[in-house]
């Protein structure tokens, strides 16, 4: 005889790039099996195709979680995580006023949301003449590029994000122009143009907390700034 089926409870969340109401579910415990699987691997690769394989089965009309931004896939990770296996949880904070005293702080997973910059835009004026529009990073950079924090990587991340180039009434398309083109152009600009395609990244869309912490051992009381996914893992 057949063991009766489950009817698992969906819940709505927004998606932060579109505001679209979206529907999701809880993961199930061989989907919990999986991503446990993942973490203690310690592979980054391993770990991201798992997340996205987990928002695609557990949010509906998500086909390639991949090809989403960084802090939607980020945000709907922790929503499905928060109705899977609890809303609370217990990280340690270093205390910034020694940088070396650790608080275990509990925070509401449901606390924490993408914090969009005032007037940030993926347009960026260049020059009188010439608008640049970049995309925000998808999830599947994270593995093409090895480290995004050197300079090397950060140059790669500018490659992929190209969209498009506007001179006068012309426009140049990523899908029309090679990598090296794009790095061509990006080693003309001057320090000021550069820094502006900087100020994109430090300015887009993050999945980003902030916590108040107090030192046992000094008393003083300081903000701890919590950014990306890792951050809220526990």
């Amino acid at each position: 005889m057949a063991l009766p089926k489950l009817n698992n409870p969906t819940y709505e969340m927004v998606v932060p790039s579109t505001q679209e109401k979206v529907t999701y579910r809880p993961f199930l415990v061989k989907e919990q099996k999986i991503l446990m699987m993942a973490q203690e691997s310690e592979d980054p690769a391993m770990m991201t195709r798992t997340v996205c394989e987990l928002i695609e089965s557990c949010v509906d009309g998500i086909q390639n979680a991949m090809n989403l931004p960084t802090f939607d896939v980020e945000y709907m990770f922790l929503k499905i995580r928060g109705k899977s296996v609890g809303e609370t949880v217990e990280v340690n904070l270093v205390c910034p006023d020694d940088n070396k005293t650790q608080v275990k702080t509990k925070i509401n997973l449901d606390d924490i949301q993408v914090q969009m910059t005032v007037g940030h835009s993926n347009i960026l004026d260049i020059t009188d003449s010439i608008k640049l529009q970049l995309r925000y990073p998808i999830y599947s950079d994270s593995i093409d590029i090895a480290d995004i924090e050197t300079t090397d990587g950060i140059f790669k991340l500018l490659c992929k994000c190209f969209f498009n180039l506007q001179y006068n009434d012309q426009t140049y398309n990523k899908v029309d122009i090679t990598d090296n083109d794009i790095m061509e152009f990006i080693e003309q600009l001057t320090t000021e143009q550069f820094d502006k395609i900087v100020e994109f990244f430090n300015s887009m869309p993050k999945l980003r907390h902030v916590v108040d912490v107090t030192n046992p051992k000094t008393n003083v009381r300081s903000e701890v700034v919590l950014e990306g996914l890792q951050s809220f893992l526990g």
